[in-house]
């Protein structure tokens, strides 16, 4: 039905674009929003493991902006695999679901702590926005997989696992220059 040029660049490498300007929000704020709220965060929620706590505080602003580095990697190649197959990639698609996914999950923590969160201001204007757009386009040039329940759940573990692996990449690299003690 849909031909490699049946969805534009604005769709698939936008995922990228959309992304960049969402990470950005995170970075200029997460840390420093962090530090600042997780004793409010610990007594409102006892029933989090320590641990949680813990990993939270132990990401300082360096690390968290090699990690947003190490997902510009991956969230770049996926849009170019996008971009390389006319929006037809399972992984692109994986991605934008993710991101989408990702999205929502900004507005469940902003109802949760019933104020802003970092993210949460470039969600409803950009992130939501874009993936609906970019799923409408991709249905409309009949590349878009089926989506089912085990899809959402795939998109939102994908976004989790991207996550994982670029924190745990930064927290490697930052600590092996030298700038984090372990």
């Amino acid at each position: 039905m849909g031909n490699k040029d049946s969805v534009g660049a604005a769709v698939t490498l936008g995922l990228f674009a959309a992304w960049a300007v969402h990470d950005t929000e995170e970075v200029l704020a997460a840390p420093r929003w962090l530090r600042r709220h997780l004793p409010e965060l610990r007594e409102r929620w006892p029933e989090v493991p320590e641990g949680v706590w813990r990993s939270l505080e132990g990401v300082d602003e360096r690390e968290f902006r090699a990690a947003v580095g190490v997902m510009a990697g991956i969230v770049g190649a996926g849009a170019l695999a996008g971009w390389a197959s006319g929006g037809r990639s399972a992984t692109y698609q994986a991605m934008l679901d993710g991101f989408g996914l990702h999205g929502l999950v900004h507005l469940a923590q902003a109802a949760a702590v019933r104020g802003y969160t970092p993210g949460v201001a470039t969600t409803p204007t950009l992130v939501v926005p874009f993936t609906l757009w970019a799923r409408h386009r991709l249905r409309r040039a009949g590349v878009l997989r089926p989506t089912r329940g085990r899809d959402l759940a795939a998109g939102l573990l994908w976004a989790g696992a991207a996550t994982a692996v670029s924190h745990g990449v930064a927290r490697r690299l930052v600590r092996k220059s030298g700038r984090v003690p372990d």
